[in-house]
């Protein structure tokens, strides 16, 4: 998955408000949910604009208005129309651009700001203990299985090259970091062979996770060395387009690895091997 910059059209401020001006008069009119109580006035302002950007009525590459015309069209500040757009901003559903004829335009986020942010979301349930261990590795296998099942029947020459190339052919023994690297260069181009995009986004900020907290331990030669062995007969086998041994590899690798992920997570629970 790759960021884009998204080429927009130009809009003077006059063609803008008149494109505009209906639907901010529909977002401003319209009832407010549960949760706005509880909602700040920008937090509200950027709700509704981001509604009409969802929901279509803002196209990509539209302009929305300045800051002073947003004001006053919803009776606040500038400063509160300025920290809404912020916020739209922040979700990367609009963009800056900057020069003469520069402004704030609507945009799309990439697969790769919704995977970071899922993987954000992940992280902060796992360290409140709010999801298990256990329903993480579920999650996981879940996941990764099909995956690999899809990858033998829609692998591409180029996928196979990018996996083969992600399997380090030296059995040096290798850092933390430098193991979730290689690790994450394999899980990254599998899951991209498999072809499906939500399957993409949904399994990479699971497996981070889970690869986070490995990395943080030492990784002795031997345990690197039985990785990159799973990795290269799952992939020999989506090579050989082996659907079921291809999902039969990738349980076989989880099954190898959640023992260690059951030690590690442990561990961080209990303060370290020393607490």
């Amino acid at each position: 998955m790759t960021e884009t910059t998204p080429t927009l059209p130009r809009q003077d401020e006059a063609q803008a408000l008149a494109g505009l001006r209906g639907a901010l008069a529909a977002a401003i009119d319209e009832p407010p949910d549960r949760s706005s109580a509880y909602e700040s006035a920008h937090e509200q302002i950027a709700g509704r604009l981001r509604n009409l950007i969802l929901n279509g009525v803002l196209q990509h590459g539209e302009r929305l208005p300045t800051e002073a015309t947003l004001a006053a069209e919803f009776g606040v500040s500038r400063a509160t129309a300025r920290e809404a757009v912020r916020m739209l901003s922040a979700q990367q559903l609009v963009v800056a651009t900057k020069g003469a004829r520069g402004g704030t335009y609507v945009t799309r986020p990439s697969l790769d700001f919704a995977t970071r942010l899922l993987q954000a979301n992940v992280s902060l349930l796992a360290d409140m203990d709010d999801i298990t261990l256990e329903e993480i590795l579920e999650a996981r296998r879940l996941l990764e299985v099909p995956a690999a099942r899809l990858a033998a029947l829609r692998r591409t020459q180029v996928d196979l090259e990018r996996l083969g190339g992600s399997i380090p052919d030296d059995a040096r023994e290798r850092t933390g970091l430098e193991r979730f690297e290689v690790n994450a260069g394999f899980h990254t181009s599998l899951m991209a062979a498999s072809g499906n995009v939500l399957l993409e986004v949904a399994a990479l900020p699971v497996f981070t996770v889970l690869q986070t907290s490995l990395a943080r331990t030492g990784l002795d030669a031997r345990f690197s060395r039985r990785i990159d062995c799973d990795h290269r007969e799952i992939t020999d086998a989506i090579a050989r387009a082996d659907v079921d041994g291809s999902g039969e590899a990738m349980e076989a690798h989880l099954d190898y690895l959640a023992p260690h992920y059951r030690r590690v997570w442990r561990l961080a629970r209990d303060g370290g091997p020393h607490g």
